[in-house]
């Protein structure tokens, strides 16, 4: 059988979210040799799909995802807005001559709280640290990705980095890497919308979600813009002989 064939039987397979055994006789060209291939191909479209405005809430109704605080009107048709907090934290480039990852970082940023009214003045070529007003809980078997609104995007604002994934088990306030990628500064107000989270669903629940025992999960429960710990990366490692 041709894979196209063989990846629509899937699709249908996924739709129908049953398979019995008696489907290869009502397909063409399925035989039962081909259930467990199309077994297969159905889970691993699972992971590609992404959670639709009634499945959101859905999952926020049980509790299976939390957003707080929300505001119904976020819900976008795939995602939801998410918003900026007022906390920040800036870089002291005075202080440090360079960032050795293989130590602790606490001081290198400093803590800014610009009030609930802020703005925040992001420079050209500046980065610095945010964070989401809204705490986010996942179940173990959705993941999320965090984007960049659009119409930010167009004024040179970007987000995230490298830090746009959130793992299933997560649960926290999300750290945001801002920088400015215009020509002119860039205000953050406080309590603006920043970006839109979307959900994915996994093809099982993982066996150990972020933050369990011995995964070394860094930011599990964090609150505001948290700095970097990858130097306990470097704790974790016997020392090279």
């Amino acid at each position: 059988m041709e894979r196209a064939t063989r990846i629509e039987l899937a699709l249908s397979a996924w739709e129908a979210d049953v398979l019995p055994l008696n489907y290869a006789r009502e397909v063409p060209h399925c035989t039962v040799a081909n259930i467990h291939w199309v077994r297969r191909e159905a889970s691993s479209l699972a992971i590609r799909m992404v959670l639709s405005d009634k499945s959101i809430r859905e999952a926020l109704e049980a509790g299976r995802i939390v957003i707080d605080p929300l505001d119904d009107d976020c819900v976008q048709p795939s995602s939801v807005d998410l918003h900026i907090d007022q906390y920040f934290r800036v870089f002291r480039n005075h202080s440090r001559g360079v960032i050795d990852v293989r130590e602790a970082q606490e001081d290198l940023t400093e803590l800014i709280d610009v009030g609930p009214e802020g703005p925040m003045m992001l420079h050209p070529g500046e980065f610095l640290l945010g964070s989401t007003s809204e705490r986010v809980v996942l179940p173990d078997d959705i993941v999320a990705r965090l984007e960049g609104k659009s119409s930010l995007g167009r004024l040179g604002l970007v987000i995230h980095s490298t830090a746009g994934f959130v793992d299933a088990g997560w649960d926290g306030h999300i750290t945001l890497e801002l920088a400015n990628l215009a020509n002119l500064p860039i205000t953050l107000y406080p309590g603006m919308k920043i970006g839109q989270i979307s959900f994915f669903q996994m093809t099982t629940p993982a066996e150990r979600p972020y933050g369990s025992n011995g995964l070394g999960s860094k930011y599990r429960g964090q609150r505001g813009p948290t700095p970097s710990r990858y130097y306990e990366n470097f704790a974790t490692k016997p020392p090279v002989q």
